[in-house]
């Protein structure tokens, strides 16, 4: 694969290659991360590291203007996503690729799926599907170009964020027809950020297509439920890229 890979902006995505000559030597997982995330999150970082040790070659990226990506940080949203991750999609060569999108990486995961048989199995880690009702209910309070996310100042709240969330309403769940890769929900039952009706909505629409797990107790990140996390994700993809 290219050692270096760079958006259609031109901005250079960083990542962390796993490389693997063991059973699934064929298959290639990569990994994004959520809002404010990047490829070093616990969530991201151990699951890359558990499927490594599983035999899959594991690649986890982060998205433009997050972690030591390129780019702005104000840039950042749903439908840039999608472009970082299609150029990463380009960058891996003939291998066959997994997605692992966590919350707002999920649903970068979806757009792209629904264009792309690039990928041919998807995981979604507490993934955003009703985007307005997570700007609304996490930013809604924050002013925009003014404010920022979960008073980090580091991270703050732009209006182009806002406005690809909102826009994008209902974009999201209908392109979930359109994904035809095998696919895991996998949500924790206390997620109060995204919450896990919204991989109950994904599951009521696509019935026996999607499978659906979630994990009692556990939060939006599965701090404290990681062992449980990391053993559906690894367990699912060893059974369906066997």
């Amino acid at each position: 694969m290219a050692t270096t890979i760079r958006n259609s902006s031109g901005e250079e995505i960083d990542y962390e290659l796993l490389e693997s000559d063991g059973r699934f030597s064929d298959w290639i997982v990569l990994l994004g991360h959520g809002v404010t995330g990047n490829r070093d999150r616990p969530v991201i970082a151990d699951t890359a590291e558990a499927l490594n040790q599983a035999g899959f070659t594991a690649l986890a990226f982060s998205f433009s203007g997050n972690g030591k990506s390129e780019g702005a940080f104000n840039d950042s949203c749903v439908s840039k996503g999608v472009t970082d991750l299609e150029a990463v999609l380009n960058a891996v060569g003939d291998k066959k690729i997994a997605y692992i999108g966590h919350s707002m990486g999920a649903a970068i995961g979806v757009l792209t799926a629904a264009k792309s048989d690039k990928i041919q199995r998807m995981v979604s880690l507490a993934g955003m599907v009703n985007t307005k009702q997570f700007a609304q209910t996490e930013f809604g309070n924050e002013t925009p170009n003014q404010g920022c996310m979960w008073e980090d100042e580091d991270c703050p709240l732009s209006q182009a964020f806002m406005d690809d969330l909102c826009q994008i309403v209902g974009t999201v769940i209908e392109k979930t027809d359109q994904v035809t890769a095998p696919w895991l929900l996998l949500h924790g039952s206390s997620d109060d950020v995204v919450l896990p009706q919204d991989s109950i909505d994904i599951k009521e629409r696509l019935g026996d297509r999607v499978d659906h797990i979630i994990i009692e107790g556990a939060d939006h990140s599965f701090n404290d439920h990681r062992h449980a996390q990391l053993d559906a994700v690894a367990n699912w993809l060893i059974v369906n890229c066997g």
